[in-house]
């Protein structure tokens, strides 16, 4: 199977060899907030998710399980084959400006199955440079039923502290992860939040918990 995307979101052309039978499905959303509290926000923003299923390849393994082959395998794979759903949906890297990433284990997995595949260099570096970011790659992970609705965190892509990009977007699949897959989520946003407008960081007050104090009491 080959994952050389189009578009192509890096220069690699990865096949998954003789673990080609690992991917079942690949499902993609996209959404556009329209109307926020009854208004179009300034900058109408385009979200979406990229999932992949796989069969978990650690099924049956102990905790002692030495997990780096797999995973020198498997996720850079999934990291061009999501990420290229992506800037499909969303048109392009240089539209993107927040992104998150998540994976759901099924209940015969370990939680570090789940991470194994997100929280290394060989998926979240080349995520990162495909979506032509800077920032750490917010996340979420858990071991549930097929199902299982999962809710995955973004940020600001370049700028972690820019609170307007602050941001989720739910991802389902309804009947994954069964009990010896997992669920690899990548997730990207055009905008901020509709309507943000709780400030930033470079322009916060010095708070504490004795300013307060002295506040109130002035």
């Amino acid at each position: 199977m080959s994952v050389d995307l189009e578009p192509n979101p890096g220069s690699l052309s990865l096949e998954p060899g003789p673990t080609s039978h690992w991917l079942r499905r690949i499902s993609v959303y996209r959404e556009e907030v329209l109307l926020e509290n009854g208004a179009a926000p300034a900058v109408p923003a385009l979200r979406a998710t990229a999932a992949a299923v796989i069969s978990n390849p650690w099924t049956g393994t102990g905790p002692d399980h030495d997990l780096n082959a797999e995973v020198e395998l498997i996720a850079p794979v999934l990291a061009q084959e999501l990420t290229g759903r992506l800037l499909a949906a969303l048109g392009g890297a240089h539209t993107v400006e927040a992104f998150g990433k998540a994976a759901v284990v099924g209940t015969n997995g370990e939680i570090e199955h789940a991470g194994a595949l997100i929280h290394t260099p060989f998926f979240g570096n080349l995520m990162r440079e495909f979506l032509e970011g800077e920032s750490i790659i917010c996340f979420a992970d858990t071991r549930a039923d097929a199902g299982e609705t999962l809710v995955v965190p973004m940020w600001h892509k370049s700028h972690a502290a820019t609170r307007s990009h602050y941001q989720t977007i739910t991802a389902r699949i309804s009947d994954a992860p069964r009990a010896d897959e997992i669920v690899i989520i990548a997730a990207a946003s055009t905008g901020p939040r509709p309507h943000a407008r709780i400030g930033d960081r470079r322009t916060d007050p010095a708070v504490s918990a004795a300013s307060i104090r002295k506040d109130q009491q002035s």
